[in-house]
């Protein structure tokens, strides 16, 4: 990716109104978007406006009453606006699909692919965040990291096929197909990983580091599958969708989702709102490809400890990039 202009913490922590919404979002009609985490919060009001636009709309959620419980509540609200995109509404599908469970990835997948011929937009949107102390997935591995990192690689692996097949369809748009890896506010506190000796990233105790090296780990993640499928015709990026008021500080103690409320008063649309740039916009091209952006849609940069983490000791970085996918390949290639 091109050099982009630093963004101060100020701005960050408060980005400037988006420019790209719903309202610039062109016919999604013939198109196939799979968004994980849409029963709620931002996935499911980025659902609502792709599927407003036309698009074919999987709700990727944990349960088939989740999935369902989520289309029937977009096709509520939505029942009374027009598209506004001349082509009618989409279609909503579900893909049930535990992310704490890598035993059910390869199933949905195989349902996914039974059904669809193309996939245009894999949004990462799902996430979990500070669950009690001790927490781990059905595998027993962290359950951030698990949740965070390690289905999300299982599932773009999976789909990578379809995505190419779609990249190389005489009527896709070039720098139209993409994968979108949902981080965090990297540039607040400690952006880094820390291992054990055999490799497996170390759980962190402290409030919010073991969130935050999972969303090091996410960052990581598209830069990796940018190289990986950069020549076919495929864009990944990582995102920082914007602080804002979403179901994923329910573990947090109540005064600190109460300020989080004062401070950072935006709802989840916002949110939305950075996820339709990073998958949307026309302004990405293949020079963004393996860039990192950020709310509420702003070309931005990695911080500098993470970008460390991509090279290696011999480039002047750390290599730390490099040991977390040796860990992913060791714990996901039996599901593949």
């Amino acid at each position: 990716m091109a050099p982009q202009p630093k963004i101060s913490a100020f701005s960050a922590a408060f980005p400037p109104a988006p420019t790209f919404t719903d309202a610039n979002l062109p016919s999604q009609k013939g198109k196939v978007i799979i968004i994980t985490g849409a029963a709620s919060g931002v996935g499911f009001e980025l659902a609502k406006m792709l599927y407003l636009a036309g698009g074919t709309v999987y709700i990727a959620a944990r349960s088939t009453s989740r999935c369902e419980g989520a289309i029937s509540r977009i096709r509520e609200q939505t029942e009374h606006t027009e598209s506004g995109k001349g082509n009618g509404k989409g279609k909503l599908e579900s893909i049930v699909v535990d992310l704490a469970d890598l035993a059910t990835v390869k199933l949905a997948v195989e349902r996914f692919l039974a059904k669809e011929q193309r996939l245009d937009v894999l949004v990462h949107n799902a996430a979990v965040m500070t669950p009690p102390a001790g927490s781990k997935d059905k595998l027993g591995h962290d359950l951030e990291i698990g949740t965070n990192c390690l289905a999300p690689y299982l599932l773009t692996l999976l789909l990578e096929p379809i995505l190419i097949q779609t990249a190389k369809m005489a009527e896709t748009p070039e720098g139209s197909v993409r994968i979108v890896w949902v981080t965090s506010l990297l540039h607040a506190g400690s952006p880094y990983m820390k291992f054990e000796d055999d490799g497996t990233p170390a759980v962190l105790a402290k409030l919010m580091d073991n969130y935050m090296q999972s969303k090091v780990g996410t960052a990581w993640l598209g830069d990796k599958f940018a190289k990986r499928l950069g020549d076919q015709g495929i864009l990944s990026v990582s995102l920082h969708p914007g602080l804002m008021r979403t179901e994923l500080q329910r573990h947090w103690p109540w005064i600190v989702r109460l300020i989080m409320r004062i401070l950072f008063n935006k709802g989840p649309v916002y949110g939305a709102y950075s996820e339709l740039y990073a998958g949307f916009s026309p302004e990405l091209t293949k020079k963004e490809n393996g860039g990192h952006l950020m709310a509420w849609g702003r070309k931005a940069h990695l911080p500098k400890e993470v970008e460390d983490g991509l090279k290696s000791e011999a480039e002047g970085g750390t290599g730390a990039a490099r040991k977390f996918f040796q860990y992913c390949d060791t714990e996901t290639k039996k599901f593949l």
